[in-house]
């Protein structure tokens, strides 16, 4: 009995031995298995963001609930996760860790652009997929970088569509862009102008607010916008900047009636994170929302959510995942879709190709997501709905409408008008009526504050004279004129109030952008930079009309003068083809005709008077043969064509003194802070030299650039008719068009619907003739022809030979013909006199032989009959 417990106590101890040695061989066994399965990936996100944590609890969700569906997969996904503090270098540094230390084999995250570029390169270089959370943008081409993988939605080609269908539909003609002043903001704004100037509807102001500005600087930039007549605003902006404008909009009063304010999707999306007490003050926002299907599974997900963060983090309250939650719920789904596939390639395929099969299989995934159909094309995830959102009083932001890129669904229609929307829009102030966009002025009780500069150089065009007791002042000139004619047209009254100004054009256009007044009247040229802050009529002076002017040197007073219409050598072809006529001529006409014979003196000078005289159609010597005839009748046209040109050469060079001026050497003179000074630079002379008035001008020309005056003077046409008038000279003017010199025209602030009115009232006036009578009063009359003049009249230049090859070829090929065909006829003649001469030769011969034959015969018979 003892030896039997014994052996079955030795038995027992070996069975538990056996099995804990199993048991401890199975935990190694499964714990180099799962060591094998197991793929790092790493997560950089700002995690101390609301934003941030939502995202990241989607994505450690995605990964949960993918291998709980699919629990017969081998590989699983281990999250690093890394806090990018919101800063691109603090990603970049991040990513470095995770590659380098952890060997991460794909990277989630770059929820800004900049982060975006950073991990893209470096993905590229590291041969690791990076999946970004951020905004797609065309800087980041997948040619380009075929890592990196853009998983949200495409705004740049689809919503500048739907805002600008919404503009449309409501019927605003002009908006007001407000954005953030950095990378976010700006990459995405030519996008945003294009899409609304194709549809018409007017940008009236672009303001940028910086991502570092406080709140007295979001305060001062309202103030500018409250100043406008425009009430319709559309914001692209980062939460955070988003809610400091909005709330600081709200304080003063511009989320009242009358205002309308839309969010672009890509701030949109971003508003579930915002504080719901923030969100309540906002009443009457609409806005873009990228479209994301209703589903039993988006519904558990939240709760799961709003759970999770009621345990973990109280004081945030979830109440949908953000856009990029879902849209990282998806990708993360993808990618562990795409890691277990990938382990069925074979492992020297996986070694030498391990990033790109794991890209080619990510963007092969094909599934029904959170977001809807999950599908990726060139990097990019392929989504074109919008939700129009709404944001009621209590917070609620709630569904109005639907904006598709594609024709889908008849609920999901093009937005065409007010009528396709589902639910009408409570706007700012809780208002049910549309806001017309812009603030309408009360024509009966207009009043405008213009701002009048002095240019005492120029007193014609603007002056004014100031009451000392009254501080008022009584302007003057001819832009003064052309404004009061033109605000008389206006269909409603205007009380005007000039203000002086003293000061460079520009601090004025500044001064009427700051609020200094309500318009600007003067000599103000229209340019790019200054329609940047204030909207300008049509011009009421000639556009691009620059003139140069400089005092003649009376080089037409050389004697010589006469020679310089024709070039040296076609006045020597020309002498030529003269003796060669009147050469061919003699040859034709010399064995015929009495008036070209004579001594050998006499016939040379018959030879050249002739040809020389045709040049003033003066020959006398009468023509017998109809060849020379035909040579002097196409040298007559050659001369006539000839003697014309040279005509009206001769008279240019003698009329108007040519502008030729080398830079080298030569200064240019111009008006002391005109607009054409950044042009001129181009004409690359020995230097500029400013000047405030006519007189200035006058000495500087009188001077030259030799005794520390000009060559000559640059200014736009206006100035230079009344330096003419008043300094009547010996002064030769020229045209230099400039497209970018778009004559005078009024300023008025941004938005105001007087620059309609008053372009309209310019029309007229020029129409009607008053324009040019203002000039006339102004201006004078003398000269001012000359500054009509072309460059045509004042650049001729002496006629060259290679214009006229073709009329002296005409003439020599003529005289040559006629030349071959009367040494052919003379040939000819003599040889039918030579062949007559030896006819009757012949004749005499045959009777000499016939009289001698008789002779024989007679003798012959006068021997027989003998």
């Amino acid at each position: 009995m003892e030896t039997r417990s014994l052996q079955n106590s030795a038995i027992f101890i070996l069975l538990t031995a056996f099995g804990l040695f199993g048991h401890c061989v199975a935990d190694d066994l499964s714990n180099i298995i799962s060591h094998e399965d197991e793929v790092h990936v790493g997560v950089i996100l700002d995690m101390g963001s609301k934003e941030g944590k939502i995202v990241y609890s989607c994505i450690s969700m995605a990964v949960s609930d993918f291998y709980q569906m699919h629990n017969n997969y081998t590989t699983r996904l281990h999250l690093h996760a890394r806090d990018s503090k919101g800063k691109p270098l603090h990603a970049l540094s991040a990513a470095f860790d995770l590659l380098d230390n952890v060997k991460v084999e794909a990277i989630i995250g770059a929820q800004t652009r900049k982060e975006a570029k950073f991990l893209a390169e470096l993905g590229d270089k590291a041969e690791v997929p990076v999946i970004s959370l951020s905004e797609p943008s065309s800087c980041l081409p997948f040619g380009k970088y075929p890592f990196f993988i853009q998983s949200t939605q495409d705004v740049e080609t689809c919503q500048f569509k739907g805002i600008a269908a919404m503009v449309n539909a409501f019927k605003w003609r002009d908006v007001i862009l407000i954005y953030e002043d950095t990378d976010f903001g700006r990459d995405i704004l030519p996008y945003m102008v294009d899409s609304i100037h194709e549809n018409g509807i007017n940008i009236t102001y672009k303001s940028a607010i910086s991502d570092s500005c406080t709140d007295d600087n979001v305060v001062e930039e309202l103030h500018k916008l409250m100043e406008l007549q425009t009430k319709m605003f559309i914001v692209h902006m980062s939460k955070v900047l988003v809610s400091k404008l909005l709330i600081n909009a709200e304080g003063l009063g511009m989320m009242s009636e009358g205002y309308a304010w839309f969010l672009t999707a890509t701030t949109m999306n971003l508003f579930t994170s915002v504080d719901p007490s923030v969100i309540a003050s906002m009443q009457g926002l609409v806005g873009l929302k990228s479209y994301i299907p209703e589903s039993k599974h988006l519904h558990n997900l939240t709760l799961r959510l709003t759970r999770k963060f009621s345990i973990e983090e109280p004081n945030i309250k979830v109440r949908e995942p953000s856009a990029f939650g879902i849209w990282a719920y998806d990708s993360t789904w993808a990618l562990a879709e795409a890691f277990e596939k990938k382990k069925d390639y074979n492992e020297l395929s996986l070694r030498m190709k391990h990033g790109s099969l794991l890209v080619e299989e990510i963007l092969r995934s094909r599934f029904t997501g959170l977001s809807g159909d999950f599908q990726l094309v060139n990097g990019k995830l392929v989504s074109n709905s919008f939700e129009i959102v709404n944001v009621r009083s209590n917070g609620e932001i709630r569904r109005v409408g639907f904006w598709s890129c594609t024709e889908e669904a008849s609920r999901r229609r093009h937005l065409s008008s007010v009528d396709d929307l589902e639910v009408p829009v409570i706007w700012p102030g809780g208002s049910m009526t549309i806001p017309k966009g812009r603030s309408l002025i009360s024509t009966s009780e207009m009043k405008l504050k213009v701002g009048v500069p002095s240019n005492n150089g120029f007193r014609e065009l603007v002056s004014w004279i100031k009451d000392p007791q009254s501080n008022r002042i009584a302007p003057s000139g001819f832009c003064v004129d052309v404004f009061m004619d033109a605000i008389q047209t206006l269909p409603y009254p205007v009380q005007v109030e000039f203000v002086a100004f003293e000061g460079r054009y520009d601090d004025l256009i500044y001064g009427l952008y700051l609020g200094y007044c309500d318009a600007v009247v003067g000599d103000v040229t229209i340019t790019g930079g200054r329609s940047l802050y204030v909207d300008f009529t049509i011009p009421y002076t000639e556009t691009g009309n620059v003139v140069m002017v400089v005092r003649n040197q009376h080089s037409n007073k050389n004697m010589w003068i006469f020679l310089r219409p024709l070039s040296a050598e076609l006045w020597i072809t020309a002498a030529g083809f003269f003796i060669l006529t009147g050469f061919v001529v003699w040859v034709i006409e010399h064995p015929i005709n009495q008036e070209f014979q004579g001594s050998l003196s006499q016939q040379i000078g018959t030879m050249l008077s002739f040809g020389f005289s045709t040049l003033v159609f003066a020959h006398r010597e009468r023509l017998l043969n109809n060849l020379s005839k035909f040579i002097v009748i196409v040298w007559v046209f050659v001369v006539l064509v000839l003697t014309n040109s040279y005509t009206a050469t001769l008279t240019s060079m003698m009329t108007v003194q040519q502008i030729q001026l080398n830079p080298k050497g030569n200064y240019l003179g111009y008006q002391a802070n005109s607009a054409l000074r950044s042009a001129l630079l181009s004409l690359n002379f020995e230097g500029l030299k400013p000047y405030h008035s006519p007189q200035a001008y006058a000495e500087a020309l009188s001077k030259g650039s030799k005794h520390g005056g000009v060559s000559a003077i640059v200014d736009e046409a206006p100035y230079m008719k009344i330096f003419i008038e008043r300094y009547p000279g010996d002064y030769t003017l020229k045209m230099m068009p400039m497209s970018d010199i778009n004559g005078f025209g009024f300023g008025f602030r941004k938005g105001s619907p007087l620059v309609q009115n008053m372009s309209k009232a310019i029309y007229e006036l020029r129409k009607t003739g008053k324009l040019a009578e203002l000039e006339r009063k102004w201006f004078g009359y003398s000269q001012l022809s000359l500054i009509a003049s072309d460059d045509s009249a004042n650049d001729p230049h002496a006629l060259s030979l290679d214009s006229y090859r073709g009329l002296f070829l005409i003439s020599g090929v003529s005289s040559t013909l006629a030349l071959f065909l009367f040494f052919a006829f003379s040939i000819k003649e003599k040889a039918g006199d030579l062949k007559d001469y030896k006819f009757v030769q012949l004749i005499l011969r045959l009777q000499s032989v016939r009289r001698y034959l008789s002779m024989k015969i007679s003798d012959g018979n006068n021997d027989i009959s003998a």
